[in-house]
Order: C-alpha cells, then sequence, then structure tokens
C-alpha cells in the first residue's frame, strides 16, 4: 500500500490513495445468483462512496445474472474462477466444498493484482471461502463482512487468520471470547435510506386488488428467502392461527426469491392445508421492497438466530407494525418498544401477541411514532458509510 503521509489539502481531509497513487479499489465479489439482504446492504454501501475516493469492481460469479444486474450501475467484471455449480446459500462446509474454493485461489489472486484491488469486501459466506485467501495471497486487505451467526466456523477460525478487519451487523453476530476474531470485529448496521416513504393506501389496496381478497383483510407480511433459520413453516402456522383468534379474514403474504428454499414441497404443501379465515399466497422477488412492506399490516418474524433483518428496520420506517421472535438480531432491531416480541418456535404465541397488538389502537401509535424516530437514527446510510469508509482508509495507511 502507497503510503497517506501526504500534505492535507486545505480545508479537507487526506485523500484516499490506493496502489497506483489514486483513488481505492475497493472489489466487491458476489457468489451464486440469489438476491438477498446483503447485496441490497452492499449496494447502498457503494452508493455512498465518494467516486473521487473510490474506484469500486463488482465482481459476480454469473456475469449476465440477477446479480449482475442489481449491480448495472457500477463497474462489473466476471469472477475469474466462477465454478461450474454454486454453492448452497447456508448449507455446512466440508472438506469437498473446500478443495472446490481453494481450486480457484490461484487465479482470483491473479486477478486481484493485475487490477490493483486495495480491498476485498466479502459480504457472505460463499465469498469468504472463495476470496479470503486470495486476498492474502494478492496482498490485499479484506473485509469480512458477516451476516450471520456468531458460531460460524468461518467467523471463529478463517476470518481471524486472514481478515484485516471484521464487521458483524449487530451484537449478536459479534464473535464471542478474547479471541483474535472479537479483537478484529466491530458492529456495523447495515444501510438504510431513512428518507423513504410509500403510499400505504394505495400499496394496501393493489395488493388486495391482485390477490382478490376482501378489503377488510388483515395482510401479514414475510419478506426473505425460504431458509429454514427464517421458519417459513412456522409463519404459515402463526397466520393460520391468527386467523383462527379473528373475525376479520386474514392473508398471509410470502415475499421471497422462490429459488432459495431449503424446505423444498414442504412449504406449498402446507400452505394448500391452510384451512377455517385465513389464506397465504406466495408472492415472488418484488421490488422496491418496502413499498410492498408498506402495503402490510403487520411483518411477523418467526426466524431463529437470525442475525439483524433488513425487513424489521424497513418496516420501522414505513410503519408497518412487526411482531418477531426474540431470538438473534431482532430484540436488537427493535430495543426500546419498536415493536412486540415473542418466544421462539410458538406459532400460537405470535399470533396471541399480534391480536393482542391489534386490540390496542393506542399502542400502535405510539410504536409507530417511536420506531420510524428510532430507525432513523440508528440506521442511516450517512452512518453506514462513515463507519466503513473510515476502515478502508485506516486499512490502506497499513
Amino acid at each position: 500500500m502507497n503510503s497517506l503521509a501526504a500534505p492535507v489539502p486545505l480545508g479537507g481531509e487526506i485523500p484516499a490513495r490506493g496502489r497506483t497513487g489514486g483513488p481505492l479499489t475497493i472489489c466487491f465479489p458476489f457468489a451464486g445468483d440469489e438476491l438477498g439482504g446483503s447485496h441490497v446492504s452492499a449496494r447502498g454501501l457503494m452508493e455512498g462512496l465518494d467516486p473521487a475516493r473510490y474506484r469500486l469492481l463488482v465482481v459476480p460469479e454469473v456475469p449476465d445474472g440477477t446479480i449482475a444486474e442489481f449491480f448495472g450501475a457500477f463497474t462489473r467484471t466476471p469472477d475469474p474462477a466462477a465454478p461450474r455449480r454454486s454453492f448452497v446459500p447456508g448449507a455446512r462446509f466440508g472438506p469437498g466444498k473446500v478443495l472446490r474454493a481453494l481450486a480457484g485461489v490461484p487465479r482470483r489472486a491473479r486477478f486481484l493484482r493485475e487490477h490493483g484491488i486495495d480491498v476485498v469486501h466479502s459480504n457472505d459466506g460463499r465469498s469468504h471461502a472463495s476470496w479470503a485467501l486470495a486476498a492474502r495471497l494478492a496482498g490485499a486487505r479484506l473485509v469480512w463482512h458477516h451476516r450471520g451467526d456468531p458460531d460460524a466456523r468461518g467467523l471463529r477460525f478463517v476470518a481471524p487468520l486472514l481478515a484485516s478487519r471484521i464487521f458483524t451487523v449487530s451484537r449478536f453476530s459479534l464473535p464471542q471470547g478474547s479471541s483474535e476474531a472479537a479483537r478484529a470485529a466491530q458492529v456495523v448496521y447495515s444501510p438504510f435510506d431513512t428518507s423513504v416513504s410509500a403510499d400505504w393506501a394505495a400499496m394496501r389496496a393493489r395488493i388486495v386488488e391482485e390477490l382478490g381478497c376482501p378489503p377488510d383483510a388483515l395482510l401479514c407480511g414475510w419478506f426473505g428467502n425460504f431458509v429454514k433459520r427464517k421458519r417459513p413453516l412456522e409463519f404459515v402456522e402463526a397466520v393460520e392461527r391468527l386467523g383462527a383468534m379473528l373475525d376479520r379474514p386474514v392473508v398471509g403474504l410470502m415475499f421471497g426469491d422462490p429459488r432459495n428454499t431449503e424446505v423444498g414441497d414442504a412449504l406449498p404443501e402446507r400452505i394448500a392445508r391452510v384451512s377455517g379465515n385465513a389464506r397465504v399466497h406466495m408472492m415472488g422477488y418484488r421490488s422496491p421492497g418496502h413499498e410492498w412492506l408498506a402495503g402490510c399490516d403487520l411483518l411477523l418474524v418467526p426466524a431463529a438466530r437470525e442475525p439483524l433483518g433488513r425487513t424489521l428496520v424497513e418496516a420501522m420506517l414505513v410503519g408497518t407494525l412487526v411482531v418477531a421472535t426474540d431470538s438473534g438480531g431482532n430484540p436488537e432491531a427493535l430495543e426500546g418498544g419498536c415493536g412486540v416480541l415473542c418466544p421462539l418456535d410458538d406459532p400460537a404465541a405470535m399470533a396471541r401477541a399480534a391480536a393482542d397488538l391489534l386490540a390496542d389502537p393506542e399502542r400502535i401509535d405510539a410504536i409507530r411514532r417511536h420506531a420510524r424516530l428510532e430507525a432513523m437514527r440508528r440506521f442511516s446510510k450517512e452512518n453506514h458509510v462513515r463507519q466503513v469508509s473510515a476502515v478502508y482508509e485506516e486499512l490502506a495507511r497499513g
């Protein structure tokens, strides 16, 4: 890395300089081709970084896929060692997968050197596995952005050896104890556009018209990938139980990419069995997510050990009430009375918590006002960009 010991320009800070003496070059590699919250957060960061100080390079594993299109406003180049088949998100890494990841390391290290990459910023487990060692061999700094469980083996055993800095999305996700990982880690909340607003009445009417459900139906939202940790089957049961408690129709809306599933046919089969006063619909992936979220009356989050779900914060910003499990980063997102917590793996308790909240209009109004103010204070894009860019420049100084 070049030294940043140049004179400070009058009225400004030391400009960030990379290997070539110009802006720092930051590489964002992405594995697979299923969009998720990590991609939304990464794009939020990239949009906020000063182009005079940072040159950004996106490296999608699938050069003409969904992720490449999502980052279409930025310079992109294909992964030089793209695998014939992508790793499954969230799946455990065994020896065979480790060997597959290591096979691409020499080509990726050469790629990083040729492009003069100063910092590799990896955003999920698959990208850590594929790019961490390559970054080390190429002499680039590695920011390991951990969005998962604090007990993850990569975080505990690999990140301390290869990462220059570890970001976690919540206090829950911080590595525990006095390990090297704990000393190198810091909490950086994901970035949100806290100025967002949505016409909730128009979006609600749009959903009601599309589905043909009664205008007085209670719309309960689910947003995310259909992985076991997020408990999609428990969401369906909570909707069904809530329908049995209320004297109005209850409709569950499951927004997400159906390709990214760990539950297979169990989810559509369970949806088909929903009875009584409730219905559940698969809505697919839709954007912008906060507008569809605003059309929901409730966001139900039955997830287990979720690091910090983006949809909780987005719901706080657009005025959608949140009922979530007391697990993972959910209490952290909703701390201070920004939503309602209920026990994990208890759909009946989630339904009761939702019914109790709906019966208290004064509490609803208080939660909505407080939640938006708290989300604006804690989760702004400006705070995120300021924290991350400070680390980039610290790493550039060596």
